[in-house]
Formats: structure tokens, C-alpha cells, sequence
């Protein structure tokens, strides 16, 4: 009788076990309960209305108008025709569709993190994170807005898996496909950068450069996103999604600091973290581990910085980190990475920021604590240089298994 596939031999108990199979009654309560949560998206009022600017654009674009005349549509202009096979249908039908379609998109992505770790579809492990994301409120946000982030997090995951298998020109155009529907993953190109993968990057870059400049060329004025879309976004858009911007460039004015000077902080903060994400990857180890914490690390110095920050963007990461458990060293083994995410667990109430136009302060918690303790472990295993010692002339280190001598050493 042969064991069960539950991974590496060299993982220990606690991986084996949730990596394990769960049994079908468990795995049908996780997708019950991850089903339900998009479900309930149903009767909530313009649920998908993000989808709905980017379809709204699209309509525009056949109408003969300019997408970018709507100051809500922010994307590329590759976004546009991806939205085109949406446009025949009505927004009734769209509202209804598109949340189980973004479900399903963050559910692929759930699949591709738990491969990157050759963990099964149908963990343990998998199961939880199913039934986990029905009750994060990033997941419940971006069923809720239909917004495009979700491809990203399917992206996210899929790049790494293939640079893993060491497939870097792929992982390249994958990323700048994502990067042509929403330039949510240009951080990653740093990890190109990081890996020396020339090829990769250069996929990366041409690919969204060339489908945007098409793109742009086959519609009506598009010069807008130079000139109204862009410092539009810069400027962290308008006061309706301000209160909803989790950057320290939003958050810190909102709690008394001079605008200037949360400038300089969450630049400083981005900096670090950029620091420590190089760091993590000159330190190596587990291979997986290391794409996904050091990628992890570059997507969260941005979320620190940029403007607008919002809290469905963990989804990128999350599934990856949380997958990340299998490894023994992983940062997502520490307690306070799940302190970060707690506040955004659905439920449950906090004092003064139960309210939509506070929950910004709960969402910079998440970001500023995942980084933290990404970092935190990247520093403390950071290599040191062992002591040597020199015996007959040679140089020895503590640490190195000993090698062959000559036998002239040896006299």
C-alpha cells in the first residue's frame, strides 16, 4: 500500500498534515461557504460597478467617444478591448455575472499559490483558504466591485509558479499581459531585475508597451490618459476614493501628519522594504519560498507608497503567503502575520472603524504588518559570514564540510 502524496519527505509533521487531502464533506463546506460569500453580492446595490466603468469605456470606444473621457476609467488602453465581448450584454445581467466570475478568478489563483508549494487542490490547506477568503474582507471587496485585480491575483501566482519550473520568458509574458489590463504587477519587474532574467523583462516591458500603443492608436483621443487620467490618478483620484486609500501617503494626513512629510515616510518605508526584498533574495533557500516572499515583498512597497492603495489589492499575495505555511522557515508561520490580517476578518466589529470611510486604518494595519514580518524574518535569517580558522597554511570555515586535502598539506 503505497502513502499518501502529501509532499517533500522534508517537510515536518504540521506541513505533511495540512497539506494532506481533506475529506469531501470539509472541502464541499469551504467552497459552500466561498460560493454563499459571492452570492451574497447579489442583492447589494451596483454591485461590479468597477467592471461597469471599464464596460462603460468600452462602449464608449464603439460609440465612436474616447474611453478616457470618463475620469473612472484608469486602466490601459489594452483594458478597453479585453472589456469588448461585455459589452453586448446588459448591466442587470453583468451585475449578477461578474461577481462569481471575480470569485472564480481569486479561486484560480488559490489553486496556482497552492502549486507554486506542490501542495493539492484538495488540502487541507486549500480548504481553509477557501473558507478563509469568504470571510476576508478584501475577498467580500472585490467581489463586490468586480474590479480587475482579480486578474492580477490569478497572474501573481502563475508568474512565480513558472519562473519556479524555471520557465523566466514565460513568467515575463505573463506578467506583461497582467501589466497591459492593469499595471498592478509592474514591482514584479524587479524581481526580473533581482534574477538577472534579461529576456524575461524585456517580455515583460515590450509586451505592455506595444498592446497599449496599439491600443491607443485605434481609438478616439488618446492622449486623455497623459493629460486628464493620469495626474487624475496621482493625485490619489478624487474625495470620493480618498477614504478608501490605504497608503501611508493617505492614511498619515488623515491621522495629523503633514502631507510632505507622509510623503517622506512612506517613501522611506517603501525604500526599506525594497531593501529587505533584496535582501530576501540574495539570501536563497527554499526556491519557492523565495519568489514568493521576495515578489510579496516588492508588491508591498508599493502598496505603501502609491496612491491609491486599496485593501482588495492583498489578494495578490495573500494566497501565496498563506500557501507559503508548508515551509518551515516561511514568515507566514509567524503569529503576527495573522495579526495583520485579522482586523479583516469579516464580523467583526472594532470601535470607530466599523464604518466604510474608516476602514482605511484597518487596511494600512494589514499592509504596514505583512511587510513587517516579511522583513522581520528576512532579516533575522539573513546569512553571516562563518568563522575561519587556518590550519597548516590553509583557510577553513566552521561551517563547510571538509573537503579533500592535497596530500602535500599534509607533511
Amino acid at each position: 500500500m503505497s502513502a499518501p502524496d502529501d509532499g517533500p519527505p522534508s517537510r515536518d509533521g504540521f506541513a505533511r498534515w495540512i497539506a494532506g487531502r481533506a475529506s469531501w464533506p470539509v472541502l464541499a463546506a469551504a467552497l459552500l461557504v466561498y460560493v454563499l460569500s459571492a452570492g451574497r453580492m447579489l442583492g447589494v446595490r451596483r454591485a461590479g460597478m468597477d467592471n461597469a466603468v471599464v464596460v462603460r469605456a468600452a462602449r464608449a470606444l464603439l460609440e465612436g467617444g474616447s474611453p478616457y473621457a470618463d475620469k473612472r476609467f484608469l486602466y490601459l488602453p489594452g483594458a478597453v478591448f479585453a472589456a469588448l465581448p461585455q459589452a453586448p450584454f446588459g448591466n442587470a445581467t453583468l451585475s449578477r455575472a461578474v461577481p462569481f466570475a471575480t470569485a472564480a478568478l481569486v479561486l484560480a489563483g488559490v489553486v496556482l499559490a497552492m502549486r507554486i508549494f506542490d501542495v493539492r487542490a484538495d488540502s487541507r490547506l486549500a480548504a481553509a483558504l477557501t473558507a478563509g477568503l469568504g470571510l476576508f474582507l478584501p475577498f467580500q471587496s472585490i467581489v463586490h466591485l468586480g474590479n480587475w485585480t482579480a486578474a492580477s491575483a490569478v497572474a501573481f501566482p502563475a508568474a512565480l509558479l513558472l519562473a519556479l519550473r524555471g520557465r523566466w520568458t514565460a513568467a515575463g509574458v505573463t506578467i506583461g499581459l497582467a501589466v497591459a489590463l492593469k499595471p498592478m504587477l509592474v514591482p514584479l519587474l524587479l524581481l526580473l531585475v533581482l534574477a538577472r532574467r534579461w529576456r524575461a523583462l524585456a517580455w515583460a516591458v515590450a509586451l505592455p508597451a506595444t498592446i497599449s500603443l496599439a491600443a491607443a492608436l485605434a481609438m478616439p483621443r488618446p492622449g486623455l490618459l497623459l493629460t486628464k487620467t493620469l495626474p487624475f490618478l496621482l493625485h490619489g483620484q478624487d474625495d470620493y476614493a480618498a477614504p478608501f486609500d490605504a497608503s501611508w501617503t493617505a492614511v498619515l494626513p488623515r491621522l495629523g501628519v503633514p502631507h510632505h512629510l507622509a510623503f517622506v515616510l512612506a517613501a522611506c518605508a517603501a525604500a526599506a522594504v525594497l531593501a529587505v526584498a533584496r535582501q530576501r533574495w540574495r539570501r536563497g533557500g527554499d526556491e519557492a519560498l523565495r519568489l514568493v516572499e521576495c515578489g510579496s515583498l516588492l508588491m508591498l512597497a508599493a502598496f505603501l507608497v502609491s496612491r491609491p492603495s486599496f485593501l482588495h489589492y492583498a489578494l495578490v499575495i495573500v494566497p501565496a503567503l498563506v500557501a507559503s505555511v508548508v515551509v518551515r522557515d516561511a514568515a507566514a508561520r509567524s503569529v503576527w502575520f495573522w495579526m495583520a490580517l485579522l482586523p479583516q476578518l469579516a464580523g467583526v466589529a472594532w470601535p470607530e472603524l466599523g464604518s466604510a470611510r474608516r476602514h482605511a486604518f484597518k487596511d494600512i494595519v494589514m499592509f504596514t504588518g505583512m511587510a513587517a514580518v516579511l522583513a522581520a524574518c528576512a532579516w533575522r535569517s539573513r546569512p553571516r559570514t562563518a568563522p575561519t580558522v587556518t590550519v597548516s597554511g590553509a583557510v577553513y570555515s566552521l561551517s563547510s564540510e571538509p573537503g579533500p586535502r592535497d596530500p602535500s598539506e599534509m607533511r
